[in-house]
């Protein structure tokens, strides 16, 4: 067995060390909620207990009640709206059958909310997005609130609503819970292909429905959507950190393998479920270990930028404080193994093809790249997640042996990467701290320096575009898009267009206290500037003309002028309140920085 590389246990034990009195603290909850008789049904009201069972089919009422059996909970984000989450229509019958079959009961205890990015790119929506993930914690919470399941199965996929339902159920962190993925949709027409489509429709030299067709044949049927942005790296994370069956993460959703997924983890639940010989609560399962892992996870596949939001808030709602400059020193020792588009051409289901999760968890733990001893909710510990499962007879059959690449292209071992550190880099200078995705980026784009033009919004973006004035060396500063002042968006509208005047042959890049989607592709982007503008982040004081400097390569961004005693000129509050963005101002005013999550403040409170 290889040593665990030792920077990965200097930055293991600085997290625990940081740590210490917050994670303390979590785990002191989780323990009284385990003595708690609020989560023993034998001690509930009989009249509480009658409301619990009253629409139960009267075969499972009585186990319920006399608390004889484990009693599964099922937290979805199913709506048939969104192609990633339709497939979760059905699973509950699924999983509800599986309990009964294994000698348990399953409930549905609640739905979240689930919004799609892609659908809301560029509208009023999008500033409801990122926040949305805290409602989606605080909707498992109440899912989980009634106090009658001894496990728990949480279902969802994308952007927001794997890290919300992770978030909240750690609120319930003596309960055992697992995650369920839905899977990817069937491959379409390439992610590159339809690249160029948007990119020729932001020139004017397609039309409508030339985009439409394009897009709807790329995103057409149930599923994930195929490229490698935030709803597979949850996916990917999922995985990595124990809390998927090992290879569930991109299995189709329709498939007869997925079916039988459903179903063994539903088992899986009951054997580790509160009233088993081996209770696996997520609270004591996952720790400092699983987000070290995490981040290994994230920067050896060249996952999405967001994750350097989401993952922090994860960790603080576990108790443990993880900061940008894990991020960084990780990549150091981190080799970018996948590529997988916007990284590459190939998507995810060629990905999961080559050799997909089993092939990178196990060279990453050949290598001491992860540490294999972190807990999961299935097997000993990481090392079981080598396995492979195949079908036979409509069951699982768990192959153990490493997976190997099956394709080069996609797919490459950590002495032969396709970069040797991982696709993530943290900017640090005067302007702030920030993040860029250098994964899809090319080496020559790494550095650039060049005037800016500011912006308020990405719609002044678009129309200066269409006037030909950003057709010249450019780093164009989208500023006031943080978390405080409108919900911290994503300004992935604003790819095609950079993209063009790049291919122009000008350097360009782009610098804001907003979000690029989990997709951020070939332009240097810097992102999650923090402090953002409206708590007086020097982004705010950046003007025309200002000569700044973005240096990849060595993690540095820098407005090369004088501009500390500037005033700031811009409007100070989003005044936009229609379209329900009202209803988020309490949690705008309270979010917490980019590098601490932009959203609640869970490690305080």
């Amino acid at each position: 067995m290889t040593k665990l590389n030792s920077k990965i246990i200097e930055v293991t034990n600085r997290i625990i060390d940081r740590s210490k009195y917050y994670r303390k603290r979590y785990l002191d909850n989780v323990v009284a909620m385990e003595n708690d008789n609020d989560n023993d049904r034998g001690s509930i009201a009989c009249s509480n207990m009658a409301h619990v069972v009253a629409g139960s089919p009267s075969t499972e009422k009585n186990s319920i009640l006399l608390n004889t059996k484990p009693n599964i909970g099922i937290v979805s984000a199913y709506n048939d709206m969104l192609s990633a989450h339709k497939p979760l229509e059905n699973f509950p019958k699924i999983i509800k059958a599986a309990a009964n079959q294994f000698g348990a009961t399953a409930q549905m205890a609640g739905g979240v909310p689930a919004m799609c990015d892609g659908i809301t790119q560029g509208r009023p929506a999008m500033e409801l997005s990122l926040m949305s993930r805290d409602v989606i914690a605080m909707s498992t919470a109440v899912s989980l609130s009634h106090g009658v399941y001894d496990a728990a199965l949480c279902l969802g996929v994308c952007d927001k609503i794997v890290p919300g339902l992770f978030i909240g159920a750690l609120s319930f962190g003596h309960l055992p819970i697992i995650f369920i993925p839905a899977g990817p949709m069937s491959s379409g027409i390439t992610n590159e292909e339809k690249a160029k489509v948007r990119k020729a429709f932001a020139k004017g030299e397609v039309s409508r429905a030339e985009l439409l067709k394009a897009e709807t044949s790329a995103y057409h049927g149930e599923g994930t959507c195929t490229f490698y942005g935030t709803a597979n790296s949850n996916q990917m994370l999922m995985e990595i950190m124990g809390l998927h069956l090992p290879g569930a993460a991109f299995i189709h959703p329709h498939s007869d393998l997925r079916h039988a997924y459903n179903i063994a983890a539903t088992q899986q639940a009951i054997s580790i479920s509160r009233k088993s010989n081996d209770v696996r609560p997520i609270g004591k399962t996952i720790d400092e270990r699983s987000f070290v892992n995490a981040v290994i996870g994230l920067l050896a596949t060249g996952g999405s930028t967001n994750h350097t939001l989401h993952l922090p808030a994860m960790a603080a709602a576990a108790g443990i404080k993880l900061l940008w400059e894990d991020f960084e020193d990780l990549s150091e020792v981190t080799p970018l193994l996948a590529k997988v588009y916007p990284n590459g051409s190939a998507d995810i289901n060629q990905f999961h093809a080559a050799g997909g999760m089993s092939f990178i968890i196990g060279e990453l733990l050949d290598e001491g790249l992860l540490d294999g001893s972190a807990k999961t909710i299935w097997g000993e510990n990481l090392f079981d997640y080598i396995s492979e499962a195949t079908l036979k007879d409509a069951k699982l059959i768990w192959n153990k042996e490493k997976s190997k690449s099956y394709d080069d292209n996609i797919l490459r071992t950590v002495k032969d990467p396709h970069q040797k550190n991982g696709g993530l880099k943290i900017l640090k200078g005067n302007l702030g701290k920030g993040v860029i995705k250098i994964s899809a980026v090319k080496p020559e784009h790494y550095n650039i320096t060049a005037p800016a033009m500011v912006f308020d919004n990405q719609e002044d973006v678009k129309i200066a575009y269409n006037k030909g004035i950003l057709n010249r060396d450019v780093i164009v500063v989208v500023k006031f898009q943080g978390p405080k002042a409108n919900g911290m968006p994503e300004l992935h509208a604003l790819t095609p267009i950079l993209s063009n005047i790049q291919d122009m042959g000008y350097k360009v890049a782009l610098i804001t206290d907003g979000r690029m989607s989990g997709a951020s592709g070939k332009v240097p982007s810097a992102i999650h500037i923090t402090p953002e503008a409206i708590d007086g982040g020097i982004i705010a004081k950046i003007q025309d003309g200002d000569e700044i400097e973005i240096d990849a390569s060595n993690g540095k961004i820098n407005v090369n002028e004088n501009i500390s005693k500037r005033k700031i000129t811009t409007s100070e509050k989003n005044t936009n309140l229609n379209f329900g963005r009202n209803l988020f101002s309490l949690l705008r005013s309270n979010a917490t920085g980019a590098e601490n999550g932009a959203g609640l403040n869970l490690i305080n409170n």
